[in-house]
């Protein structure tokens, strides 16, 4: 399969990535802002497994031109079966202390990013593929909120509305679109979020199941948002 993961520097992503390269027969073109975190991923991912197909690409999803991104995607792939937005940002400010550009910048980085990449891979997607959204408990309709998130919070509530209404647009295409609302897991993420709290998922288990589900999800689900919790936060 061609997969593309966006956030695969660390945590989650970075886990699902080495997941994803287990099977030779995956080709996962790796996206993230840091070349050096990258190409720690693709040194594990080789000493893992040697005949493994990841192809680092530095790329700013917000912010970079995506005229130079979807060349390479047709020169590199030609098609591609899965996407999975994970890449995002986090905001841990009270309320009267968020700015707007506060506010902007996690619907840049959980919301538009995610827009753009689904914009600019979908002419590449063909029926039977998966595009699969990293959401967040914080943005599930009725879970506990906490002081400090509303900005994240509310850019992943968006992003779980945008998963729900895309299914119904790509209907007749058979391209299965869905949400995982991830609870926590440790990762860099979640200490920033929450110093000092140590989750009972570790950020590799947490990756396994999104990459999973990012392979096999599509054939039970569409246009679901799906909570991924055994605690709170």
């Amino acid at each position: 399969m061609n997969i593309i993961l966006t956030g695969a520097s660390s945590g989650i992503g970075f886990e699902a990535a080495l997941e994803l390269t287990l099977s030779s027969e995956n080709t996962v073109v790796a996206i993230a802002r840091s070349a050096d975190k990258l190409r720690k991923l693709l040194e594990i991912a080789r000493g893992i497994n040697p005949e493994c197909s990841l192809l680092p690409v530095e790329f700013d999803i917000v912010n970079d031109d995506y005229a130079a991104l979807t060349p390479f995607l047709k020169e590199r792939l030609g098609h591609v079966d899965i996407l999975i937005n994970n890449a995002g940002a986090l905001v841990n400010k009270p309320f009267l202390e968020t700015s707007a550009e506060d506010l902007a910048t996690m619907f840049e980085s959980n919301v538009l990013g995610h827009f753009n990449m689904i914009k600019h891979v979908l002419p590449f997607m063909k029926a039977g593929g998966h595009i699969l959204n990293i959401g967040s408990m914080g943005g599930y309709q009725g879970s506990v909120k906490f002081p400090g998130l509303a900005a994240y919070s509310a850019s992943k509530s968006a992003l779980h509305t945008l998963t729900e209404c895309l299914a119904q647009e790509l209907t007749e295409t058979g391209i299965k679109i869905n949400c995982l609302a991830l609870g926590s897991a440790q990762t860099e993420m979640l200490e920033e979020a929450f110093p000092g709290y140590e989750s009972p998922v570790l950020a590799f288990e947490m990756g396994k199941y999104v990459a999973d589900f990012a392979r096999t999800g599509h054939k039970f689900f569409n246009g679901k948002v799906l909570p991924v919790a055994v605690t709170t936060p």
